[in-house]
């Protein structure tokens, strides 16, 4: 059952059972309906008590029914609530842990609420791009005030009990208990004393009002609107929580339920709920264990102390783990210990961080100069050069020093992982660990799998991603793994643009206007045009017929770096990151137009748009096919966290199912018969021709 029923004396205790959180699906409303129908006929209860066993008390809906008629199917959520403030007997609401979504609109439903101290309360629905649909937005305004609602609504970020319980004026919880061992206890007790309080108080009777009225409400949209950008559901909060002050009760739930099933045909929820149900499906690696054993990892060392390794140091040590760093030369590693203390002071002065948690994690930090002193720890991962031939000489070092058991992992971006572990005569505890720049800021982390890495390594380094709180995605070998192999196809996308008549300012623009947070040029300038450079060199050497626009090798022989150099595809001043478009770009890319023989023409935003994303698209699929990737979900998961697609698209996989497979096809087809592009690349991968043919979706 996924809800027990107990009589203690003479109240009932609805028990909410359905782990990990309580989420409310069907079968849970249903035991938790017939249990409310149990008590309200048993003449010897007084009084119910409903709250949620283990970790939660409800995190809401059941995401396992996202999308099925189960969500729906009665008795839905209003249901359950209607029902529960029908109830002829004090029903009380003990809240604990978590209290989120339609948790807390059923404990808003509930007579009276009493709270453990620290449980996590919210209304996270615009996080789905959604409002709360079972009266969220009408209730929450009536208990704790129309500002505080509304900023917890808009916002879908928890706020803790013990802050609501001091709001003044607050109804929201009628008692605020000791701790969460004594909440069932303090629930009976307080279920005793309310047994005979008649009538029975309801939350919809409440009122509801704001000092200012309809002025209230347009600050706050015009507050909302430059926050929410692509998204329409948190302006939607707003009209939804200012009905709650302008109607009836009754009138007020007709608008929430109206404005939430519109808002669920949106496109931005569907991509908003694939990226919710993608994130948790990612670390799932089909042909490992879910039960399979973790080996300990209580201590970290890295290999190098620049911008990547000290950055990789900073999120281990966030984490609480002990990291040893070791560098080559004594003034490198001053340099990059220098750096992680001044990278904990700005937080320090921005408020971010208090004093004594920075001495405490710079406490967890030793350095060395020598390979042999790193021996004991649990884990150790490289931040060197990206060179083969580094590579190898750190792995020969690493096998040679490094306990039996440790896990050696490679921070390598493209290189072949397997060559790498070749290195060593333990393949099985090699694995790759991609972070992204600025890797204690990034959210992403690519998981190399290498052909003999063993599965309780990999499980571990996916328990430790978790720890580090970075988002874990596995990719199989190849050259640039799921995110670089991709993005190698969009770069050159936009190089063929920029010889065929587009400027990088308009490619940016293009690209950022469709959602991208900065379009290929301004990316490169970020991450260094260098590093580019060296990829299209050893391509030369590796795929000599591969088609490359000359002019990013142009760029980079003048030595126009990007930011770092104060010049690349754009200008830039001394002490700031505004890119400025330049002059010499522009007469560059003339000069090897002309060069080339080539008129340059008018090209669309729409034309850029779809040949740089069905580019990532393209590519996408065959490394479905290849067997890299487990899941299309996986590349959207990449490209969100790692490259800053545009969320409410919901990742390039998802957007080519929103704009349809045909017509993404079809547009392939038109791009391979552009003389100056590449006809190879755009033959629709076997994958994409066979789902169009079957009308599914990738």
């Amino acid at each position: 059952m996924s809800v027990d029923y107990t009589v203690q004396g003479q109240v009932a205790v609805l028990t909410l059972n359905n782990p990990p959180v309580n989420g409310l699906g069907l079968a849970t409303r249903v035991a938790l309906t017939n249990g409310l129908a149990r008590a309200l006929a048993d003449e010897a209860v007084v009084a119910i008590v409903i709250s949620g066993a283990g970790r939660a008390f409800s995190g809401g809906a059941d995401i396992t029914e996202f999308g099925s008629p189960k969500a729906f199917q009665e008795p839905n959520l209003l249901s359950v609530i209607l029902a529960v403030e029908a109830a002829t007997k004090p029903l009380i609401a003990a809240v604990h842990s978590v209290c989120m979504g339609g948790g807390l609109e059923l404990a808003l439903g509930c007579h009276y609420r009493i709270a453990a101290p620290g449980c996590q309360v919210a209304l996270p629905e615009v996080k789905l791009g959604l409002l709360p649909g079972a009266g969220g937005t009408q209730r929450l305004p009536r208990v704790i005030g129309v500002e505080p609602a509304l900023n917890m609504i808009v916002g879908g970020t928890p706020v803790k009990s013990e802050q609501l319980f001091a709001l003044p004026g607050q109804k929201l919880f009628d008692k605020l208990v000791q701790s969460s061992e004594s909440l069932l206890a303090e629930a009976l007790a307080f279920a005793a004393e309310v047994a005979n309080a008649r009538p029975l108080p309801l939350v919809r009777q409440l009122p509801c009002s704001h000092p200012q009225g309809d002025g209230y409400f347009q600050f706050a949209r015009n507050r909302v609107k430059g926050m929410a950008k692509h998204f329409p559901a948190p302006l939607k909060c707003v009209d939804a929580v200012q009905a709650a002050t302008r109607h009836k009760f009754a009138d007020g739930m007709a608008f929430e339920r109206d404005t939430f099933l519109n808002l669920m045909w949106t496109p931005e929820h569907r991509a908003l709920k694939h990226l919710f149900l993608a994130e948790r499906a990612a670390p799932k690696v089909p042909d490992v264990p879910a039960d399979t054993a973790l080996r300990a990892i209580k201590s970290v060392a890295v290999v190098g102390a620049g911008t990547m390794g000290g950055g990789m140091a900073v999120a281990f040590l966030n984490a609480g783990l002990p990291v040893k760093l070791l560098e080559a030369q004594p003034e490198a590693l001053a340099r990059g210990v220098a750096t992680i203390r001044q990278s904990y002071e700005s937080q320090v002065k921005k408020g971010k961080l208090k004093p004594d948690k920075l001495e405490q994690r710079l406490s967890l930090l030793t350095t060395t100069l020598r390979y042999d002193d790193l021996h004991d720890a649990d884990l150790v991962i490289e931040a060197v050069f990206e060179d083969m031939g580094v590579k190898e000489a750190v792995f020969r070092e690493l096998d040679r020093v490094m306990k039996p058991g440790a896990i050696l992992a490679s921070n390598t971006s493209t290189l072949d992982l397997n060559h790498i572990a070749a290195m060593t005569q333990r393949p099985q505890d090699v694995v790759g660990l991609h972070f992204f720049s600025p890797a204690n800021v990034m959210q992403l982390l690519e998981v190399v799998r290498g052909a003999q890495t063993a599965t309780d390594v990999l499980t571990s380094v996916l328990a430790l991603a978790k720890k580090i709180k970075k988002t874990a995605v596995v990719s199989g070998v190849c050259d640039g793994f799921i995110g670089n192999r991709m993005v190698e196809h969009y770069l050159r996308q936009a190089g063929f643009l920029l010889d065929e008549g587009c400027t990088p300012a308009q490619v940016d623009r293009a690209m950022e206007t469709f959602g991208f947070a900065m379009g290929p040029f301004r990316m490169s300038d970020l991450s260094g045009n260098d590093i580019g450079w060296a990829v299209r060199k050893r391509r030369a050497v590796e795929k000599p017929g591969f088609k490359f626009s000359q002019t990013a090798d142009l760029l980079c022989e003048q030595g126009r770096f990007g930011q770092k150099t104060g010049a690349g595809w754009y200008d830039y001043v001394p002490g700031k990151r505004d890119a400025l478009p330049s002059a010499w770009v522009t007469q560059m890319i003339d000069a090897h137009r002309a060069s080339l023989g080539l008129t340059p023409r008018k090209i669309t935003d729409e034309e850029i748009v779809q040949r740089l994303v069905f580019a990532l698209v393209n590519e996408g699929a065959r490394i479905l096919e290849d067997g890299i990737a487990n899941k299309s979900s996986d590349i959207d998961i990449v490209y969100i966290y790692g490259y800053g697609f545009p969320v409410h698209r919901g990742g390039p996989m998802a957007y080519a199912n929103e704009v349809g497979l045909f017509n993404v096809v079809a547009a392939m087809q038109r791009f391979a018969q552009n003389p100056l592009d590449d006809a190879a690349f755009w033959q629709p991968a076997a994958l994409l021709q066979r789902l169009v043919l079957e009308g599914k979706t990738i």
